[in-house]
C-alpha cells in the first residue's frame, strides 16, 4: 500500500479554490473560505522553523500559495510579542485563522470608533469583506503568535492587501 502525504497548504488551497469558484459576493466568499480554513487549518509547522522565529523589527509575512489565476493568496504571518499593525482596511475579502498563540483584534466603524475587540486563539477562524473591515491586530501576549491569512487577490502582484491606513 502506498501512502501519499499531501502538504497542508495543498489541501487548503484546493478547498479555497472550490469556495472561490462558487462566485459568491465578497461577504459570501469570505464565509465559504472560512469554512474551508476551519476544515483545513494547519499547525504552525506549515512554516519553517526560521519563518516561525519572526523578526524583531515588525510582524513578518510569508507567502505560502498564490493561485495561478490570481484569485487568492495564502499568507502566514508571524507576530512577536508586542507587534502591532496600524489601523487599516483591505482591498478585498480576507479570512484568517490562528495557528499559534493569541492575536488581539480591534474593530472600528467608518468613523474610526472602536466597536469591538476579539482575542483570537489557536483554532479561531474569522473573515470579513469591505466595507466594514477596518481593524488593527496586536500580539498582546509574551509569546509569538502565528496566523494564516487568505486574501482574494494575488498579494505578490499588488504588494499589499491594505487599501488605507488610518491615524
Amino acid at each position: 500500500m502506498t501512502i501519499t502525504l499531501t502538504h497542508p497548504i495543498t489541501a487548503l488551497a484546493a478547498g479555497v479554490r472550490t469556495a472561490v469558484n462558487k462566485h459568491a459576493d465578497w461577504s459570501g466568499t469570505a464565509e465559504l473560505v472560512a469554512e474551508q480554513l476551519r476544515l483545513h487549518l494547519p499547525g504552525p509547522d506549515v512554516l519553517t522553523a526560521e519563518q516561525r522565529d519572526g523578526s524583531p523589527d515588525s510582524y513578518r509575512s510569508h507567502t505560502l500559495h498564490v493561485e495561478p489565476d490570481g484569485s487568492f493568496s495564502i499568507i502566514g504571518i508571524v507576530w512577536r510579542p508586542g507587534q502591532i499593525t496600524r489601523i487599516h482596511d483591505h482591498v478585498t475579502w480576507c479570512v484568517f485563522g490562528v495557528i499559534q498563540g493569541t492575536e488581539h483584534e480591534e474593530l472600528y466603524d467608518a468613523d474610526l470608533r472602536l466597536v469591538g475587540t476579539n482575542d483570537n486563539r489557536v483554532g479561531d477562524v474569522s473573515g470579513f469583506a469591505p466595507p466594514g473591515d477596518i481593524h488593527r491586530v496586536h500580539n498582546t501576549t509574551d509569546a509569538t503568535a502565528i496566523s494564516l491569512h487568505i486574501y482574494g487577490t494575488d498579494v505578490t502582484r499588488i504588494g499589499s492587501t491594505v487599501r488605507r491606513y488610518y491615524d
